[in-house]
């Protein structure tokens, strides 16, 4: 096994941004007109602070895709991009885009997992060793003492110079893998190649007909109860116009996530100690071989429809020919809804995520409305549903447009901005891979804020929100976050960003009263506001970089 060599190319975001490239074009739009700070005015923390109180509320209960609660904050949503005198741009001259779909549950009573080993069989408790991912496509499916194949990471990178599949045949078996990615990949491939999908889509193209995944030791993402609690609330997908989920693969016959004790008895006999395959991971190591144990899973599901919708707005741009393109704004509306209680509360409010995000966007509307003089391209405001559960609502809006999908120019992804310190410096990820680099530099730089490089490259955020929707459909795209600059050495940016991850984060906590700075809201707002007037005023479209990862793999560069 050969071990992974970093790409000498590969340059930091921070680096990237502090070049010139198209920057020059960006200052030629001028941001100090009276019309400009007139809108900038219209951005208020008050009004972020109340945006979140409704969304977030309990009577909302959490916000749901097919709930009262969601429908009555779409509404809410609605009716103030409506009062804004935005355009409606769903379906029929309303602001909503229908996204029909399937809710599909593991009935636990009727699913079971065994592992086979030379020693005997062990029975796996549901909840305690493992979970299953419900089959959107069957109400049964099982497979019988298959063969197991640990493949590290379940990746294959060959132009990172790195292919867990490279010496393994898995054809007919199941893959185990741990989560994440190598970590010495650069922080938006590692982000890639950490995703679900992308693993799944490798195990099947290369005939798997199971996955097993599970984390390593002290990985920060691990939270097992946490994990478990998600896993109750099922999965959804959207549906086409035949009725067909748009996920689902007939070849897998059972997907199960491992608790550790599962892991290690999986690993019984191998021929390699589960802790050495876990320092050749640490060490990003590829590494496959065969276990010595069989594994059979059966999996009953159910599955009912659930209609629920986006909500789209837009401002028609100025000018003749590029207000028929469009820079869009996102934000996902929905939440959890009520779930597993955790010290008698239920009610999954999601005040963070992301009824931030959606007050920010809101107020990102407010003040492109309020421009004396309209910016030369359309402005698209996008609310999804379903983001929860995979970027369900904004892929079903880039597969299914409400306006000519090559009409996108760029999107922008509002998501937990995070909003616990003042705004000191911002981490845009996406920038250093597309000419919005320049933008979002001229944007920050007028605003006073700084830009640095991703704090936590182990949290693979760039995939984790409905911009990536975009991205997989070759749009230049952008993910602005707070960096952990506080301006108080007393005050630790990185200790509060984890311990809201650890804590908080997909809990019944995460409410509007957990110590939210407004104005960091509204500085948020600012400064996504000004990148994207910028890129609607230009008269270049955004492209991709040369040679760039995402460009190449999404955008045919």
């Amino acid at each position: 096994m050969n071990r992974f060599i970093p790409i000498a190319w590969q340059i930091p975001v921070f680096l990237l941004l502090t070049g010139c490239g198209s920057q020059e074009q960006s200052k030629a739009v001028a941001l100090d007109t009276p019309s400009v700070e007139a809108a900038l005015g219209e951005i208020r923390p008050e009004a972020i602070d109340h945006h979140i109180r409704v969304l977030a509320d309990d009577s909302l209960e959490g916000r749901a895709p097919g709930t009262r609660g969601f429908s009555g904050a779409a509404q809410y949503v609605e009716e103030s991009l409506s009062a804004f005198g935005l355009d409606p741009a769903g379906i029929d001259g309303t602001y909503q885009q229908p996204v029909p779909l399937r809710e599909s549950l593991v009935i636990e009573r009727g699913s079971s997992m065994r592992i086979f080993s030379p020693s005997g069989v062990e029975e796996l408790e549901y909840g305690a060793d493992f979970y299953l991912s419900p089959d959107p496509l069957r109400e049964t499916v099982s497979v019988s003492e298959a063969a197991v194949a640990f493949v590290g990471y379940g990746v294959s990178a060959p132009g990172l110079g790195y292919d867990d599949y490279a010496d393994i045949d898995v054809e007919g078996k199941i893959v185990a893998y741990l989560t994440g990615a190598p970590p010495a990949f650069p922080s938006n491939e590692r982000a890639y190649y950490s995703s679900g999908a992308t693993k799944q889509s490798e195990a099947i193209a290369r005939g798997a007909v199971g996955i097993l995944s599970f984390t390593y030791p002290g990985d920060p993402r691990f939270r097992w109860e946490v994990n478990l609690a998600r896993s109750k609330r099922g999965s959804f997908a959207w549906l086409d116009d035949d009725g067909n989920p748009n996920r689902g693969d007939l070849a897998i016959l059972g997907s199960a996530s491992l608790n550790h004790p599962a892991a290690r008895a999986l690993f019984a006999g191998a021929p390699q100690p589960i802790e050495e395959a876990f320092s050749a991971a640490a060490e990003s190591t590829p590494q496959a071989f065969d276990l010595a144990t069989q594994v059979s899973i059966g999996t009953t599901s159910s599955h009912r429809r659930v209609d629920s919708w986006n909500v789209i707005a837009r401002l028609e741009g100025s000018d003749p020919v590029l207000r028929d393109e469009h820079v869009v704004y996102i934000a996902h509306v929905d939440h959890f809804g009520i779930g597993v209680e955790v010290e008698g509360d239920a009610i999954y409010n999601g005040a963070h995520d992301n009824a931030s995000g959606t007050a920010i966007v809101l107020e990102i509307a407010r003040a492109f409305a309020s421009l004396e003089t309209k910016p030369r391209r359309s402005v698209l405001f996008l609310i999804p549903t379903a983001e929860e559960w995979g970027l369900l609502g904004s892929d079903y809006f880039v597969e299914n447009p409400t306006m000519p999908g090559s009409s996108l120019v760029a999107s922008f992804s509002l998501d937990m901005p995070f909003l616990f310190h003042p705004l000191r410096d911002i981490v845009p990820y996406g920038a250093e891979h597309s000419t919005l680099a320049s933008p979002v530099r001229a944007a920050s730089e007028h605003l006073g804020l700084a830009i640095g490089p991703d704090p936590i490259p182990e949290q693979v955020l760039f995939i984790r929100s409905d911009h990536f929707s975009f991205v997989r459909r070759g749009i230049p795209s952008l993910f602005i976050k707070s960096g952990f600059e506080t301006g108080d050495p007393n005050l630790d940016g990185g200790a509060i960003n984890t311990a809201f991850r650890q804590n908080l984060y997909h809990t019944p906590f995460d409410e509007v009263d957990q110590g939210f700075d407004f104005e960091a809201g509204a500085a948020h707002t600012r400064v996504n506001f000004l990148t994207g007037y910028i890129i609607a005023q230009e008269t270049a479209r955004p492209t991709w970089n040369p040679g760039d990862f995402f460009g190449e793999l999404f955008g045919g560069n």
